[in-house]
């Protein structure tokens, strides 16, 4: 019982306890940040331990078919129907199918990463959980805090978006339906209630029941996938192959440059992985969910950009209702109607599916202390983490409330790809480092072929967007090829999957890292600047509060087995280590 009340106090550590002992915490920052960078987190803690601060469990309703339609959920909504006009009409023309092909394949890539952690970690922290066990707890908590953001910021969008296709299927300018006020900034004095109630109305679906929000979703899904289906059919009736000359007249460059935009389209699978604690059988289910969802998406998106530059030339394709407007000037003004209807349905979507994933990493990470442990508490009626959810939605509903939709579009995919990259290096490092397993000289030619890897994938990418030349590549793709080829060759194995492993690794996570760094080449500056603002804020926080609450967290369960371990961490690992695995339990057993 005590127990239970300390974890519902919202700064329950040490350090927390007086301004004494707070500011005693403060003059200690620099041991206790680098018993942090050393620290790493074992499955066992992450699967059994961590679970038990949430005093309840989460409930194990879902099967592969929920899953699968959770990732269709999750993926296809407003992307498809907005970004595949723009970037057809500006930036690759009908090769559009071309780019969303090169995008699914780059996500489909950090698919089977997920897949592999997701059976072998099923907890609800998705990639915080796996980076904490393979990177440390300082990178996982960098990672998660973009994560949060792009969860929050995409929501924002997306509801923003759902006002603007309402007002469309109701013959209205979005401006309708938002209340104008104009002593607010511009960008930020069109409110939007309308944005604000779909928040709310799918947050509470999430906080009720998450097999209710499946049924919902797959329903939902259902019904936006016969929209789809709809247009593909009625438009392929309306194709002129002379739409499709030329076909890439943007060339090569356009392709990719339109596929780093697309691949926003393909953002949401990850919520999938957060539910892996909710899944009853996930070495089964998750695999067949998320590949097959993945799988599902990627057709439907070339099939529809196919059909798009077929049925109008690409020059003519409208910017902000391509399918709408397609069907209207080939005379069949009813079918934009339907169209409408099939992306405020996938929108709906797409929120539910985001309320549950990003209060299931929010839970996950106050489990660690790293933000208060309130945010882990699951209603016992429920089996739902409702604190984390009702926050995430209000953060959300804010945003939306105030910012106009071309404001929270410029927050494009950094995090995400960032955070895919870093989840296939994890997966390099568990398969071929186990503490006290690998000899020194296979860590040290880990280390070496990793940094080349991700070297070689940097500098790729630099030279495509600086340079218009090919003689780089014709260095820099050999040198990417025999780091990993030596990775594969002269760095065995060290740990072999138990359940479902990623196949043809490492040259899968390899290829990840490389698509992944290559597609954040061609993302804009603004979005850069973004990502430094938000990690220089999560810095702060870190320092003053992240970083004490767990450090208070992890000697307290120390304490309780050998209270010398904390002081010994710091002197037993070496510097390479911030890559290896398994590194507290040292610590912590």
């Amino acid at each position: 019982m005590a127990t239970a009340k300390k974890e519902a106090q919202f700064l329950p550590e040490e350090s927390f306890e007086s301004w004494g002992s707070y500011a005693q915490a403060l003059s200690e920052i620099g041991p206790r940040l680098r018993n942090r960078l050393t620290a790493r987190s074992s499955e066992n803690d992450e699967i059994m331990e961590l679970k038990s601060r949430s005093l309840n469990e989460m409930k194990r309703t879902l099967n592969w078919w929920d899953l699968m339609w959770f990732g269709i959920g999750a993926v296809i909504g407003a992307g498809i129907f907005v970004l595949t006009g723009q970037e057809a009409h500006h930036t690759v023309g009908p090769a559009i199918i071309l780019s969303y092909a090169a995008a699914g394949f780059s996500a489909m890539l950090s698919v089977f990463c997920y897949t592999e952690f997701a059976v072998e970690i099923p907890v609800a922290g998705g990639s915080f959980a796996y980076l904490r066990v393979e990177l440390g707890d300082f990178m996982a908590f960098i990672a998660a805090g973009n994560i949060i953001l792009e969860y929050i910021i995409g929501g924002a969008a997306v509801a923003r978006a759902w006002t603007g296709y309402f007002a469309t299927l109701c013959n209205h300018n979005p401006n309708d339906f938002r209340i104008h006020a104009s002593h607010l900034a511009n960008n930020y004095n069109r409110l939007d209630p309308i944005a604000v109630a779909i928040l709310l109305i799918t947050g509470a679906l999430a906080v009720y029941s998450t097999r209710h929000t499946s049924t919902v979703n797959w329903i939902a899904s259902f019904v936006n996938m016969f929209v789809i289906v709809f247009v593909i059919v009625a438009g392929l009736t309306k194709a002129k192959a002379s739409n499709y000359t030329p076909f890439l007249p943007h060339g090569a460059r356009g392709v990719f440059s339109a596929a780093s935009v697309l691949f926003f389209a393909y953002l949401g699978f990850d919520a999938v992985a957060t539910m892996a604690e909710e899944t009853k059988n996930p070495g089964r289910d998750i695999p067949i969910g998320l590949v097959g969802s993945m799988t599902i998406c990627t057709i439907l998106y070339c099939l529809m950009g196919l059909t798009l530059c077929l049925m109008q030339k690409y020059t003519n394709i409208n910017d902000d209702a391509p399918f709408s407007i397609a069907f209207r000037d080939v005379g069949w003004k009813w079918a934009q109607y339907i169209v409408a209807l099939g992306a405020l349905k996938g929108m709906t979507t797409v929120l539910l599916v985001g309320n549950v994933g990003q209060a299931r990493y929010l839970t996950h990470i106050a489990r660690t202390h790293m933000i208060p442990p309130w945010f882990a508490l699951v209603n016992k009626r429920t089996g739902t983490p409702i604190n984390a959810t009702v926050v995430m939605v209000l953060a959300s509903c804010v945003i939306a409330f105030f910012s106009s939709l071309n404001i929270l579009s410029n927050l494009l995919s950094i995090s995400t790809l960032f955070i895919f990259m870093l989840v296939a290096v994890a997966l390099l490092v568990r398969r071929h480092y186990v503490t006290q397993q690998t000899s020194t000289h296979h860590r040290n030619l880990l280390t070496f072929f990793l940094l080349t890897i991700i070297g070689t994938s940097i500098a790729i990418a630099t030279y495509w967007a600086k340079s218009s030349g090919w003689v780089g590549y014709l260095v820099l793709v050999p040198i990417w090829f025999l780091a990993t080829a030596g990775l594969a060759y002269f760095v065995p194995e060290a740990r072999k999957p138990k359940t479902w492993g990623v196949p043809l690794v490492p040259w899968i996570p390899s290829l990840s890292i490389a698509t992944n760094i290559f597609l954040l080449g061609s993302i804009d500056k603004n979005s850069f600047i973004r990502f430094a603002v938000w990690t220089v804020v999560m810095f702060i926080y870190y320092f003053f509060f992240g970083l004490h609450a767990s450090y208070d967290t992890a000697l307290k369960k120390s304490d309780q087995s050998d209270p010398t371990k904390v002081a010994e961490e710091g002197k037993i690992r070496q510097t390479f280590e911030f890559l290896t695995v398994d590194s507290l339990n040292h610590t912590l057993q």
